[in-house]
């Protein structure tokens, strides 16, 4: 992985915020040499000064000077126009732009950026530990090369998915790009209900979050279907039945779910026509 990573040549990433710094920490984690990326943020975090001193990264205040083979792009959406006009002098010929701007379309991107070789991207935050998932769209002129540069990249911090087409992307972010919050909320749900069962706030948070780490490691060392373990661990007319006959029922998890995932969606949506 390495030996991909390294012969990208210059990457340069834009914004330092969470999803950017967990980008930044699994590619050097996978090792891709300090030497070989930029780190830029105008107003840098304690997090990103510390990944900059840990691996002694370049961690600039604007983009200027050398341009980048690789150029990421991790700043909000709401503030990504006034980024990209400012990164046009730094982009080549040589450049493939890889977006993660939540709702920012190939189109929108390609006009701010003034490049045609563009890869749309949505990981999530995962990806800080290797265990990500990223849903990647391929603009007009991106080549079979450019795919390999952002498969090496991406999967350096996990899973990479290749869509169909940009209108899938959305639900990607509604699924995987927020779906780390759904499963930290749900063991915030399953600690408070521990408490109404009288267990104290150590042993319920314990119980919660450990549960959810040991199902997640099982789903990941057993490709067994997740309807057929969850068959596996329910007894009839055992106490996991009567959990799920609850969470199964009338609305039940799924709906609910089904709800969340597509509010989300519809957010991501309304942010690229902002």
């Amino acid at each position: 992985m390495s030996t991909a990573l390294n012969s990208i040549g210059p990457v340069m990433l834009v914004g330092a915020g969470k999803m950017g710094l967990a980008l930044a920490s699994g590619w050097l984690e996978a090792g891709l040499s300090p030497n070989n990326f930029i780190l830029v943020d105008p107003s840098p975090g304690p997090a990103a000064l510390e990944l900059a001193e840990d691996y002694g990264l370049t961690l600039s205040h604007q983009a200027s000077g050398l341009m980048p083979n690789v150029l990421v792009l991790a700043v909000k959406p709401q503030i990504i126009d006034g980024v990209m006009q400012s990164l046009r002098p730094v982009i080549g010929p040589h450049t493939l732009a890889i977006s993660i701007a939540a709702g920012i379309d190939i189109a929108r991107l390609g006009r701010g950026l003034e490049t045609a070789r563009i890869v749309r991207a949505m990981p999530n935050t995962p990806a800080q530990v290797g265990k990500g998932i990223t849903g990647l769209v391929a603009g007009g002129d991106v080549s079979a090369a450019d795919r390999d540069t952002a498969n090496a990249l991406l999967q350096a911090a996990g899973q990479v998915v290749w869509l169909d087409n940009e209108g899938q992307i959305d639900a990607v972010t509604a699924v995987s790009g927020s779906g780390p919050a759904y499963v930290f909320h749900m063991v915030e749900a399953l600690a408070a209900a521990a408490r109404a069962q009288g267990l104290s706030d150590a042993v319920a948070e314990q119980l919660a979050r450990q549960t959810v780490i040991g199902s997640a490691a099982l789903l990941d060392a057993d490709a067994t279907a997740p309807s057929v373990l969850r068959q596996n661990v329910t007894s009839p007319n055992g106490t996991t039945a009567a959990g799920l006959a609850v969470l199964m029922g009338e609305p039940g998890l799924t709906e609910l779910i089904g709800r969340t995932v597509d509010a989300a969606r519809v957010r991501s949506e309304e942010l690229g026509r902002s």
